[in-house]
């Protein structure tokens, strides 16, 4: 990586600089993530944490997650994680299916994918959460049971699962409209949802958000916190920040975050956010949940005709079973869980 040991030392004056941005000093979680926080060298870690400690309080059990691709854990590289204070890995595995790594274009072997896991159970890691993907062109349903049988072999604590989508400006993007493939239909990545719920439940996995499976005792900390539109603070470039009432996000060019943090004159974009987005943005992720969207949360937090607007048009999907609602809670049943997306567009106000 191009000026790493420059772009570190940033991130430590930023990490000191942009703490007035939280409301408190005491610090729940930590998470490298994004790009490819497992180039960074044992030394750069340990300045990072370092710094961290120096200027805010962090708790005795936070949850330090880093992120990885399987290729990138030799033994030697766990080791020196653990030695850093990681304790929670992200490993980005995706499949156990060998043409299906190949069309995503990942650099990594299943055999690979599997001694990452195993490698970092035995010097200790007991937090460890694999993605998986599902929707993937010829994809079948036998091969996606055995990947997720793949992953329940290995004693994993936490299993995010996602469908495969195309982003436009993309390579992927480009091969399906010129018709080399096209992605599996609706029904058929229904189906491999449900195979996932199914199997992940009869194996102790808590299904806690729609992407998201845990076994007791290790939902994701960091990830909660956004779901539950919680306060946080992210470094360094393509971070995004969040305090509910504003949300930055830095640029995302290493050379201009560097010259920006030497000029004095960070480099990112700011939106204010309006009642109705903070509004909107809440049904979108706590309807994810397990927990639900909160009316006692909606009152304390938003006029009272986002409140009305809720108990409306909420009302036509729990008479078609697509909501539960016990108490004050309003959850999605098995069913809302595949239509997430439009049920939460459907409760957006957007007068």
């Amino acid at each position: 990586m191009k000026n790493k040991s420059e772009l570190v030392t940033c991130i430590q004056q930023e990490l000191k600089e942009r703490k007035s941005y939280l409301d408190t000093n005491k610090i729940d979680t930590i998470y490298f993530g994004g790009g490819t926080p497992s180039l960074l060298e044992k030394q750069e870690l340990i300045d990072i944490l370092t710094t961290i400690k120096q200027e805010y309080e962090i708790n005795p059990d936070a949850e330090i997650t880093l992120e990885a691709n399987p290729d990138d854990l030799t033994t030697e590289k766990l080791v020196e994680l653990k030695e850093c204070g990681i304790n929670r890995l992200s490993i980005g595995i995706q499949s156990f299916v060998g043409r299906d790594l190949a069309f995503m274009n990942r650099s990594h072997t299943i055999k690979q994918a599997v001694d990452s896991v195993k490698n970092a159970q035995d010097l200790g890691f007991d937090n460890i959460t694999i993605d998986l993907i599902y929707g993937i062109p010829n994809l079948s349903q036998n091969e996606w049971k055995r990947n997720i049988k793949k992953a329940l072999e290995l004693n994993v604590t936490h299993i995010s699962a996602y469908c495969l989508t195309s982003e436009e400006r993309t390579a992927m993007h480009s091969d399906i409209a010129k018709g080399k493939y096209e992605l599996p239909n609706e029904d058929v990545t229904s189906e491999q949802f449900n195979t996932l719920i199914k199997m992940l439940k009869e194996n102790d996995f808590e299904q806690y958000e729609i992407s998201n499976f845990s076994k007791k005792g290790h939902v994701s900390k960091h990830n909660s916190s956004y779901w539950k539109q919680k306060i946080f603070l992210g470094v360094g470039p393509s971070a995004h920040s969040f305090n509910t009432k504003t949300r930055y996000w830095n640029v995302s060019n290493n050379a201009r975050y560097i010259k920006g943090a030497k000029d004095g004159n960070w480099v990112y974009e700011e939106e204010v956010l309006d009642e109705k987005t903070r509004y909107n943005e809440y049904i979108m992720t706590s309807l994810r949940t397990s927990w639900g969207v909160d009316i006692d949360f909606l009152k304390t937090n938003f006029n009272s005709s986002f409140v009305a607007h809720f108990i409306k048009e909420s009302k036509t999907y729990i008479l078609d079973n697509s909501l539960i609602q016990k108490g004050n809670f309003y959850t999605l049943s098995q069913n809302g869980k595949l239509l997430a997306d439009r049920i939460a567009s459907e409760l957006f106000y957007v007068i």
